[in-house]
């Protein structure tokens, strides 16, 4: 169990095509995710954003490995001036004007587990918000979170 990936699923109330640009649109993503350096969904295209956790912030490193428009984009993710390096993947999966959108986050046991910022109920905690109350509230203002959002483990 502890080397599995982290996925969490969800059904979006937006068709794909919205939904890749809320993961791709720099300025979008600001408005829900993280305000990255700059952003491409082109492999091998490189970028960066703070983001921080119990007061402490973490400097992100990544790099597009995957692109597949409206389908698929995978990145490396890394912190800088930590050990480990993990690979995060969203799937979109059309379902008539709705989106299954598949997180699939690889790799946490390369972080430093002896720091509670890089542990997997950590990691569990921030994207279950991202993916079922973030990205769904900016997505459809009239959102409500409802208690049967998925998350495999």
């Amino acid at each position: 169990m502890k080397n599995q990936p982290l996925v969490v699923e969800r059904l979006l109330n937006a068709p794909a095509h919205k939904v890749w640009e809320a993961l791709t649109v720099k300025e979008k993503m600001k408005a829900w995710y993280f305000d990255v350096s700059d952003f491409k969904p082109e492999v091998g295209f490189a970028f960066s954003f703070v983001g921080a956790d119990q007061g402490v912030e973490y400097i992100h490193h990544c790099v597009v490995t995957a692109v597949v428009p409206d389908r698929k984009l995978s990145y490396t993710w890394k912190y800088e001036h930590y050990e480990g390096e993990s690979l995060l993947t969203f799937e979109l999966q059309p379902e008539g004007d709705k989106t299954r959108l598949v997180l699939t986050h690889e790799g946490l046991e390369t972080f430093p587990q002896h720091l509670k910022s890089f542990t997997r109920e950590s990691f569990t905690g921030g994207w279950n918000y991202f993916i079922n109350n973030a990205l769904p509230k900016y997505l459809d203002p009239e959102f409500v979170p409802e208690p049967q959002s998925e998350t495999r483990c």
